[in-house]
């Protein structure tokens, strides 16, 4: 299976052109690209988040690495993710974990995963 490495890139486009706005999008768009252009986007969910001192979102996102190659850059994004520096305006990834992942073996092997983020306002 072919990868476009910027596939992601025309779909947060599109996102946008439909209206699409806040954290998220810039969420989404900077883990498709720390998963290296090998990930297909399954889902997102966003949740708000708040302390006592902060405020901020928890988001979900479900991604599928299908292939070898893609597995392993789905096993370099697992690795990469918690220590990841997000760059996201008015946005501070605070925490970035990785909920659930599973292995298909078959004719074609697939790693899908699950990621939970938690991005704080910046005041």
């Amino acid at each position: 299976m072919q990868f476009d490495p910027d596939a992601h890139k025309d779909m947060v486009a599109a996102l946008r052109s439909q209206g699409a706005r806040g954290p998220w999008l810039r969420l989404l768009s900077a883990v498709l690209e720390l998963a290296g252009g090998k990930a297909e986007f399954l889902r997102h969910k966003e949740r708000a988040w708040s302390s006592v001192t902060f405020s901020g979102s928890r988001h979900t996102i479900g991604l599928r690495f299908t292939g070898q190659k893609a597995i392993e850059s789905g096993e370099a994004f697992i690795v990469a993710l918690p220590e990841h520096e997000f760059t996201i305006p008015s946005q501070l990834v605070a925490d970035a974990t990785i909920n659930a992942v599973d292995h298909e073996i078959g004719d074609t092997p697939v790693l899908t995963l699950e990621a939970e983020l938690l991005l704080l306002d910046e005041c």
